[in-house]
């Protein structure tokens, strides 16, 4: 119970730490790319479930959908990625 506090007590000196330098204009700017996070996810949930429903009405086409299916995932999580990086930027550059 000790070291939770102590970790919380950390956390919340960090938290004080960041926030006297960042505006918070700009914390709210990082942010809202991050909402890309939330769509990537909910596009590789509907990806995957729809790959599952083709393989299971054609398991011969296997191979075709998997690889198709990965592409696509390549191309959400590089959005989502980019989301990521844009936010880093704003939070440490801007």
């Amino acid at each position: 119970m000790e070291t939770i506090m102590m970790a919380m007590t950390q956390l919340m000196l960090l938290a004080e730490t960041v926030a006297e330098g960042i505006n918070p204009l700009v914390a709210i700017a990082a942010a809202i790319p991050m909402l890309a996070g939330i769509g990537a996810g909910v596009g590789m949930g509907i990806a995957v479930g729809k790959s599952v429903e083709g393989i299971a009405r054609q398991p011969e086409a296997q191979g075709k959908i998997s690889s198709t299916l990965m592409i696509g995932l390549a191309f959400i999580e590089t959005t989502c990625i980019y989301a990521l990086f844009i936010s880093i930027l704003l939070l440490f550059v801007v």
